[in-house]
C-alpha cells in the first residue's frame, strides 16, 4: 500500500528542493511587478503543492484562480427576505439592473453577481462558471440545482467601475426554506464570503428576529468578521426611542451569535430614495450613511491588502489541516481494523485536535469546525491521507515569515501611488460637493456662503469680554487669553489648537477679531463639532483679509 506513495515522494521532494535551493533567487524584487501577480506566483509555487499534498480542496475551500487575484473588491448582501437587500443596490447604483425585482415578498431567489459590462445584459450561471476572467468557476462544484439559482447581471455604470456587488436570496425562517433549496446554502455563503471584501448583513427595523437558516449562515461566516458590517434598514420608519430598544436588541442577538468580544459596526438608516417617514433621526442617518459609503468607498484602495490577508489566512488553515491529516494517517493500523480505526479516530477527533495544537504549538481558533471536519471525514479513505512532509510546511513558513513581509512593502507603494482610488458615480457623488455634502453649513462651515462675517453677528458680545483683558495697543496677551478660554472647560489641547487657528497673523497676541474668532471656534467645539485643520476662507478676519 505504501508503495506509490514513496514512489512519489522524490519526484516532490526534488521538486521542493529546487524551489528551497533557489529561494534566494526566488526572492528578488522584480519577480513581484504587482502585489497581484506576487500573491498568484506565491500561491501556485509555496501553497498549492501543500493544498494538493493533504486533499485541503476536498475539505474546506476549493483551489484559487487567476481571477480571484484579479478580480475588483466585492461586496455581499446577505439578510433575510425583505429587508432592503436589492433597494440597497438600487440605491447605490442609482440605476436599475437586470433581473432586479423588489417586493414585500420573497423576491429575490436568485445569487445575482451585479458587475460592470459595456452593455447591459444577463449572463446565466452555467456560462459564468466556464469564463476563465471571472471568479466563479469553482462554484461548479455546487451543482445544477445551485447554477440555475445564479447569473450575473452586468451594466455600464460608473460604481461598478470600482467594486462588484452580489445579491443574494432572502433568507426565510421555518424549516421549508432549507428542504426546498437544492443546493447547500451556507457553503455557497462560505464560498463568497472567503472571496468577497465586505460582507453586509441587513436588518429590517420591523422584524428583527434571526430565524434559525440566518443564524446559521451568520455562523458560517465565522471566520470572516473582520469583513462584517451590519446595517438596521427601514429605522426611518419607527420612533426614536423605539428605534433605541431595537437596536439594543438587535446588539444583544447579534452578541449571542457572533461569538467575539469586540462589538460589530451597526449602520442605521433607511437606505433608500424615498422621503424619510419620521425625519426626527435626519441627522444621524445622515452620518451613518456618510460613514458606510467611506468604508465602502475605501476598498479599492484596500483591495490589495485584503488578498494578502485571506492568503494568509487560508495558508494557516492548510498547515493545520496538514497536521490534522498527516496525525490520523499516522494512527492507521497497516493491515487490518482500517474501518473500526477509522471510527474511533473521528469520534475522538477533539483529541487529535489537542494533541496537534500541543505537539505544533497552533492556537485553538486556527483548526476548522469540528463538527464540520467529522462529518467530511466519514466519507473519506484514510489509507490515502499522507503521512508528515516537512518540506512542504517550511516551505510555506518560509513563505509567511519572508515573502509575506516582501509583498507588504508592494502593498503600501501601491497604495501610494494610488491614493485617490476611491468609488465614484451613483449615490457616492450625491453627498461629495454642494451644499447637501454632509455637514455643510455646520459648525466651522457655517457662513461659508455668506457676505458677512459669520463670527460679525456675535461680535459685540465678545468685544465687551475683549475689554475687560487689558488690551495693550488693541491687543491682548497670550496669558489673558487663557484666563477666559480656559472657562469653556475645554481641555488644554483643544484650546491649544483653537488658539493657533485664532492667531491669524501668528504674533503671539489677538486682537479684539481674532478674540472673537477664537470665541467662535469654542461656540463650535462645545456644539459638538470637529474643528478645521486649517482656518477656512470664510472664517478669516475682514481685516486680515487684505493681507491674504
Amino acid at each position: 500500500m505504501e508503495q506509490p506513495g514513496t514512489a512519489a515522494s522524490p519526484a516532490s521532494g526534488s521538486m521542493f528542493s529546487w524551489v528551497s535551493k533557489d529561494a534566494r533567487r526566488k526572492k528578488e524584487p522584480e519577480l513581484f511587478q504587482t502585489v497581484a501577480e506576487g500573491l498568484r506566483q506565491l500561491y501556485a509555487q509555496k501553497l498549492l503543492p501543500l493544498e494538493e499534498h493533504y486533499r485541503f480542496h476536498e475539505f474546506h475551500s476549493p483551489a484559487l484562480e487567476d481571477a480571484d487575484f484579479d478580480n475588483k473588491p466585492m461586496v455581499l448582501l446577505v439578510g433575510q427576505y425583505s429587508t432592503g437587500k436589492t433597494t440597497f443596490i438600487r440605491h447605490l447604483i442609482e440605476q436599475d439592473f437586470p433581473g432586479m425585482r423588489i417586493g414585500p415578498e420573497p423576491t429575490t431567489d436568485s445569487f445575482i453577481a451585479v458587475m460592470h459590462g459595456p452593455t447591459e445584459g444577463v449572463v446565466p450561471g452555467n456560462a459564468l462558471v466556464v469564463d476563465p476572467r471571472r471568479p466563479f468557476r469553482k462554484l461548479n462544484a455546487f451543482g445544477n440545482a445551485f447554477l440555475n439559482r445564479f447569473m450575473c447581471a452586468q451594466l455600464p455604470n460608473p460604481v461598478l467601475d470600482s467594486i462588484s456587488i452580489i445579491d443574494t436570496p432572502g433568507i426565510l425562517s421555518g424549516e421549508k426554506q432549507r428542504i426546498s433549496r437544492g443546493y447547500d446554502f451556507a457553503a455557497v455563503l462560505e464560498w463568497f464570503a472567503e472571496r468577497v471584501d465586505r460582507i453586509i448583513l441587513l436588518f429590517d427595523a420591523h422584524k428583527l428576529d434571526i430565524s434559525d437558516e440566518f443564524s446559521e449562515v451568520i455562523k458560517a461566516l465565522k471566520n470572516h468578521e473582520d469583513k462584517i458590517r451590519v446595517v438596521l434598514n427601514k429605522a426611518d420608519q419607527i420612533e426614536t426611542q423605539q428605534l433605541m430598544r431595537v437596536y439594543g436588541a438587535l446588539m444583544w442577538s447579534l452578541g449571542k451569535i457572533i461569538n467575539t468580544p469586540e462589538v460589530v459596526r451597526v449602520y442605521i438608516g433607511s437606505f433608500w430614495s424615498h422621503p424619510l417617514l419620521i425625519p426626527d433621526n435626519r441627522k444621524l442617518f445622515e452620518a451613518e450613511e456618510q460613514d458606510l459609503f467611506k468604508d465602502i468607498q475605501s476598498l479599492p484602495r484596500n483591495a490589495a491588502l485584503r488578498k494578502l490577508n485571506d492568503l494568509i489566512k487560508r495558508a494557516r488553515l492548510a498547515k493545520v489541516h496538514a497536521y490534522i491529516i498527516s496525525s490520523l494517517k499516522k494512527e492507521m493500523p497497516n493491515v487490518f481494523g482500517k474501518e473500526s480505526k477509522k471510527k474511533e479516530l473521528v469520534n475522538n477527533l477533539g483529541e487529535v485536535y489537542q494533541k496537534v495544537e500541543r505537539e505544533h504549538q497552533i492556537s485553538p481558533g486556527d483548526f476548522p469546525s469540528l463538527r464540520k471536519m467529522q462529518e467530511l471525514l466519514q466519507t473519506q479513505d484514510f489509507s490515502k491521507f499522507q503521512a508528515l512532509k516537512p518540506k512542504l510546511l517550511d516551505t510555506v513558513d518560509d513563505m509567511l515569515a519572508n515573502d509575506i513581509a516582501r509583498l507588504m512593502v508592494i502593498v503600501r507603494q501601491e497604495e501610494s501611488l494610488m491614493p485617490a482610488q476611491v468609488v465614484k458615480g451613483g449615490a457616492f457623488d450625491g453627498t461629495m460637493n454642494g451644499p447637501f455634502g454632509h455637514g455643510y453649513g455646520e459648525g466651522a462651515g457655517e457662513g461659508i456662503d455668506d457676505v458677512e462675517w459669520v463670527v460679525g453677528k456675535d461680535k459685540p458680545t465678545y468685544d465687551e469680554i475683549f475689554y475687560t483683558l487689558s488690551p495693550v495697543n488693541g491687543k491682548i496677551t497670550g496669558a489673558n487669553a487663557k484666563k477666559e478660554m480656559v472657562k469653556s472647560k475645554l481641555p488644554n489641547t483643544v484650546l491649544g489648537k483653537i488658539w493657533k487657528l485664532a492667531d491669524v497673523d501668528r504674533d503671539g497676541l489677538l486682537d479684539d477679531e481674532e478674540f472673537a474668532l477664537a470665541n467662535h471656534l469654542i461656540k463650535v467645539k462645545l456644539e459638538g463639532h470637529e474643528l478645521p485643520a486649517d482656518l477656512p476662507p470664510h472664517l478669516i478676519p475682514p481685516s486680515k483679509r487684505r493681507h491674504e
